[in-house]
């Protein structure tokens, strides 16, 4: 079911959504990387992007939407979620996505190592934090365990190549499947910053992208898509991206048991093969909440300039702006 604004107002409880005008590729697959795309799997220009919508956060809407995007999707598959630090909060529901993990053949979760020191910064303290989060359901592979390889950045901001936890390489397709929510350098963590910061490898990659001092501001946004824009270009069609508005903390999930309680309500999920779109539209969504509820989460995104991450991601042409809504209520 197509929407108008109008309709989308409501069935997500939210202002109208505004989606800007443009004209680009949805993650343009230059070669990158280990990986090298054949000039038949590149993408046409999109003028507008679908943007699949449903207000129920539950496996049965989250399989639903995922097969609205997964064409492409074939192979070996590593879902990429955010597993937590011990014990935080606002995790992804583990049985909600063991659902959604069973029903995709060959599938695994994967996750790499932190640069920060604590539970994650080892393979081995990082796989007891797994275990104690509750992500026992299917194979998990930290993606940095044998190290890293690069991957090529074209025509990125800063980086030229960023380090990818090694076994990124060993899978066909990748679904990035996102909780969205604040986060303390990036002012958000959408699908960008998922696969950005959390595909890199915890030593080298994240060192690159985050700089020698942890820079701040725009060029540690700019750095980080530059490494989403690499292993964009590396998957080519063989990606999609999921965006679950539940737990809308300011904070991100490796704040861990510390981590903010929300204040906005859940506002559903978002699909699409348009990794500017699908973070778009969840900006618009949270921006557009009716109430005074979405303060706290905005000051956030704007006291780090967050929106640059989508701007960023406009110049590099990994995506459309412009795009619709189509609900599957």
């Amino acid at each position: 079911m197509k929407l108008t604004r109008r309709d989308f107002v409501k069935i997500a409880g939210i202002a109208g959504l505004v989606g800007l005008t443009g004209n680009f590729t949805a993650c343009n697959n230059n070669t990158a990387g280990t990986g090298s795309i054949a000039e038949a799997d590149k993408l046409p220009p999109a003028d507008k992007a679908t943007v699949y919508f449903s207000k129920n956060i539950d496996a049965e809407h989250l399989i639903s939407l995922y097969n609205k995007i997964n064409s492409e999707i074939s192979g070996k598959v590593g879902i990429k979620v955010h597993t937590g630090e011990p014990n935080g909060p606002n995790i992804l529901p583990r049985d909600m996505v063991k659902a959604f993990q069973a029903q995709i053949p060959n599938s695994a979760i994967v996750e790499t190592n932190t640069l920060y020191g604590g539970a994650r910064s080892t393979t081995e303290r990082h796989r007891k934090t797994i275990k104690a989060n509750g992500w026992t359901f299917c194979p998990v592979d930290i993606l940095d365990e044998d190290g890293d390889v690069s991957f090529q950045v074209k025509k990125g901001f800063h980086l030229t190549e960023v380090a990818m936890g090694s076994h990124l390489i060993n899978y066909d397709s990748l679904v990035v499947l996102t909780h969205f929510k604040g986060h303390a350098m990036g002012g958000f963590g959408g699908s960008l910053k998922n696969i950005a910061i959390g595909c890199a490898s915890g030593k080298v990659g994240k060192a690159q992208i985050h700089g020698k001092d942890w820079e701040t501001g725009n060029v540690f946004l700019e750095r980080m898509v530059d490494s989403g824009k690499a292993i964009c270009d590396h998957f080519g069609r063989k990606i999609v991206f999921i965006n679950v508005l539940n737990r809308l903390s300011v904070d991100c999930d490796c704040v861990g048991a510390g981590a903010t309680a929300p204040v906005m309500p859940d506002l559903g999920i978002l699909a699409s093969t348009d990794i500017l779109a699908v973070d778009k539209a969840a900006i618009d969504m949270i921006y557009n909440f009716p109430d005074d509820r979405k303060n706290d989460l905005i000051t956030r995104i704007e006291s780090r300039s967050g929106r640059r991450q989508l701007s960023a991601m406009e110049e590099l042409q990994m995506g459309t702006s412009n795009y619709e809504i189509i609900s599957i209520d």
